[in-house]
């Protein structure tokens, strides 16, 4: 018998104007944001914890 594993792809989110990213998987604990969320299930009126932008300023970072 074999076993499934599931494997979750996280994503991170970089803010374009000061660089700083959002890990899904790592969440943002300090700010009420579980490990696992992901961008698009954080609150529309969220901002930026380094520079205070809304979340349209943010891009998917693609390795």
């Amino acid at each position: 018998m074999s076993e499934v594993i599931e494997v979750t792809e996280y994503k991170s989110w970089v803010c374009l104007i000061c660089g700083w990213i959002y890990n899904e998987e790592d969440g943002l604990p300090e700010d009420g944001i579980a490990p696992g969320t992901r961008f698009a299930d954080i609150p529309a009126d969220w901002r930026c914890p380094l520079c205070d932008v809304d979340k349209a300023e943010f891009a998917v970072v693609e390795f």
